[in-house]
C-alpha cells in the first residue's frame, strides 16, 4: 500500500503511529477530515493479521466518520484509531493510559469513542489522561451505552424509508427480517415489536435469538435462509458486505434499513437495488444515533436534547430519498452527495472570511 498516494486519493490530513513498549501500545490515528470541527471517531481494538490492514482499516473508518458526521449534521470532522492486539487478553491499564496521553498531545484535534473491542471503562482509563474522550461511565457526566440511541435511529430511519416504499410510515403489520441480534438489534426489535410489527431473527448467537423469540415473539431462522425470507423490510444488523451479487438475488424486502456497517459490498450493488426498486437506507446516515449521543457529550450530555437530534435521522432518510429521486441517482450516491455538500460549503464559507478578513490576519502577524 502507497500511504502518501492512497492519503491523497481520498485527501486524508493526518495519519499517526503511536507506540509504547511497556504496556504493548500499538495504535493508528488517522485524521480524515476537519473541515466541519475537530474529528470524532472511535477506537477499535482487533487482531489484524497485519499492520498493512490495520493501517487500512483505520483510513477507510476515518473517511467513513466524516461522512457519516457530516450527513446527521455535526460540526465534527471524521477520525478513527484501531489498536493493533486481542481485545479478550492484551488489555490492560497502562495501554489506554499511554494512548490517552497521545491523544491529548494532539490539543483536540481529535475526540475519540469506543468502538468494537472497546468499552466504557477502557474509555474511562483514557479519560485518566485527556477530556478528548466520548462514551465514559455516566458517573462523570458521560451517556453511557450508546446501543439504544443508536437502535432508536435506526428505527425512526427505518420508518423514513417505508413512508417511501408504502406510503406510509406505519410500521404496523409489517414483516421485519433481522439480520444479528445484538445490543443495537435488540433495542430496535423492541421498538419494532411495540408498534406491532412482525419480527422474523436470525444470529450466530443463540441466546440473542431465543431471547428475542421469547420477548417479542419473533419467529427464528437459520442464518443463511434471512436473505429469502417473505419480508416488507430487511434490516442487516451484524455483518458487513452482506447486499452482494449472492444476496441480492434472494431478496423480496421493498426496503432495506439496518444498523450494520458498509453493508454494500461494492458501489455497483447499491446500484442494482435501486434498478430493482428497493428502498435502501445508506447504513453511515440510518446507524448515526450513537455518534449523535456521544457528540452530544461535548456540549454537556442532556439526554432530551441528544434524542431529538437523533429524531432528525427521520429527516435525513427523507431527504436523501428525495435527492435520489430528484437527481435520478441511488440513494447511496445521494447520501454521499449531501455529506459532500454540506462540507464543501463550510469550506467555502471559511475561505471566503479568510479572503476578506486577510489585512486583519495579515496586520496580526
Amino acid at each position: 500500500m502507497k500511504i502518501f498516494e492512497y492519503m491523497g486519493k481520498y485527501d486524508y490530513e493526518q495519519l499517526l503511529f503511536c507506540q509504547d513498549e511497556q504496556s504493548g501500545l500499538k495504535a493508528i490515528i488517522a485524521i480524515h477530515d476537519t473541515t466541519l470541527g475537530p474529528a470524532l471517531g472511535g477506537t477499535r481494538m482487533w487482531t489484524y493479521e497485519s499492520e498493512e490492514a490495520a493501517i487500512e482499516d483505520a483510513l477507510r473508518l476515518a473517511r467513513g466518520m466524516t461522512y457519516k458526521n457530516a450527513a446527521a449534521g455535526l460540526n465534527l470532522g471524521g477520525g478513527k484509531t484501531v489498536i493493533i492486539g486481542d481485545p479478550k487478553k492484551d488489555k490492560n491499564e497502562e495501554m489506554f493510559r499511554a494512548f490517552g496521553r497521545f491523544i491529548q498531545g494532539l490539543n483536540g484535534r481529535y475526540i475519540t469513542a469506543e468502538d468494537v473491542g472497546t468499552t466504557v471503562a477502557d474509555m474511562d482509563l483514557i479519560h485518566e489522561e485527556t477530556n478528548f474522550v466520548t462514551g465514559i461511565s455516566p458517573a462523570f457526566g458521560s451517556s453511557g451505552n450508546p446501543s439504544p440511541v443508536t437502535a432508536y435511529g435506526c428505527y425512526v430511519g427505518m420508518k423514513a424509508a417505508a413512508k417511501e416504499a408504502f406510503g406510509n410510515d406505519s410500521l404496523e403489520g409489517l414483516t421485519v427480517a433481522v439480520q444479528g441480534v445484538g445490543n443495537v438489534a435488540f433495542e430496535m426489535c423492541r421498538y419494532l415489536h411495540e408498534e406491532g410489527a412482525k419480527l422474523i431473527v436470525t444470529d450466530i448467537n443463540k441466546e440473542a435469538v431465543s431471547r428475542a423469540v421469547e420477548q417479542f415473539g419473533a419467529v427464528a431462522v437459520d442464518p443463511n435462509d434471512i436473505y429469502s425470507v417473505d419480508c416488507d423490510i430487511f434490516a442487516p444488523c451484524a455483518l458487513g458486505a452482506i447486499i452482494n451479487d449472492d444476496t441480492i438475488p434472494q431478496l423480496k424486502a421493498k426496503v432495506i434499513a439496518g444498523s450494520a456497517n458498509n453493508q454494500l459490498k461494492e458501489t455497483r450493488h447499491g446500484d442494482l437495488i435501486h434498478e430493482m426498486g428497493i428502498v435502501y437506507a445508506p447504513d453511515f446516515v440510518i446507524n448515526a444515533g450513537g455518534v449523535i449521543n456521544v457528540a452530544d457529550e461535548l456540549y454537556g450530555y442532556n439526554r432530551d436534547r441528544a434524542m431529538k437530534k437523533v429524531e432528525g435521522i427521520y429527516n435525513s432518510i427523507e431527504k436523501i430519498i428525495e435527492i435520489s429521486k430528484r437527481d435520478g441517482i441511488p440513494t447511496y450516491v445521494a447520501a454521499d452527495r449531501m455529506a459532500e455538500e454540506r462540507i464543501a460549503k463550510v469550506s467555502k464559507s471559511r475561505s471566503q472570511f479568510l479572503l476578506n478578513n486577510r489585512h486583519i490576519l495579515s496586520n496580526r502577524a
